[in-house]
């Protein structure tokens, strides 16, 4: 329908006007409860697994070197959607059942695991070799030099894109629609199934992402300045 034909037709437009209400709620409940939820505890895990990815590309150990390239090479080469599919719909097959939530939390953190250990492999690895070299001179061990001098300046350089990485992770948590995560756009599927409006459903939903992502970018934008200044 035109737009002129939509406002020559008050009753459609108000009808639209109380569903756009209506749904509201319901959609910024799904953005919090689930969405945010996930994203939040999917980063935390995921940046533990890349962290240990990363230790383990820069170990120099063989065995360790190819489980993480593997690992960082299978999941950087598949698409998100896929291994959410595989987690949910296929592992059940080899008797594996694992319920909506915990599918989504496991695969978006072996994502965020993946794509975040080059982000922090990087970081460590733009430490000047100097800075090694006087904490070994100070009588540090391997762990003490990365926890007291390596990681503290490499935690400047890797928040700016971990940051941006987390910002794209609260999108993709839409992806967990499609195995019944009851996040926001799943909630916006499930309106327009009754509704039948889909249209302003998916752009109410998709001005809500926006707004998340606005506010999430002011944050980040408030970090970074903090760090700048004790660059």
């Amino acid at each position: 329908m035109s737009p002129n034909n939509l406002f020559a037709n008050p009753e459609r437009l108000e009808r639209m006007i109380n569903i756009a209400q209506s749904s509201f709620l319901p959609l910024v409940k799904g953005a919090l409860y689930y969405s945010l939820t996930i994203a939040i505890v999917a980063f935390f895990f995921g940046l533990i697994l890349a962290f240990f990815t990363a230790l383990a590309r820069i170990s120099g150990i063989k065995p360790l070197v190819a489980i993480a390239r593997v690992y960082v090479s299978i999941i950087r080469g598949t698409p998100l959607l896929v291994q959410l599919y595989i987690i949910f719909y296929g592992l059940p097959s080899i008797g594996l059942t694992i319920d909506p939530i915990p599918s989504a939390i496991i695969g978006f953190s072996l994502n965020v695991g993946a794509y975040s250990s080059e982000v922090i492999r990087s970081a460590i690895l733009s430490i000047q070799k100097g800075q090694w070299e006087a904490a070994y001179s100070l009588g540090m061990t391997y762990w003490q030099a990365l926890r007291r001098v390596i990681l503290p300046q490499a935690a400047r350089v890797s928040i700016p894109p971990l940051s941006n990485s987390f910002i794209s992770l609260v999108k993709d948590t839409s992806l967990a629609a499609v195995i019944l995560v009851p996040e926001m756009f799943r909630k916006a599927q499930e309106i327009v199934a009754s509704t039948y409006e889909p249209l302003l459903l998916y752009i109410e939903a998709a001005l809500i992402y926006w707004v998340i992502c606005l506010l999430l970018s002011a944050i980040q934008d408030r970090l970074e300045a903090r760090l700048e200044r004790y660059v």
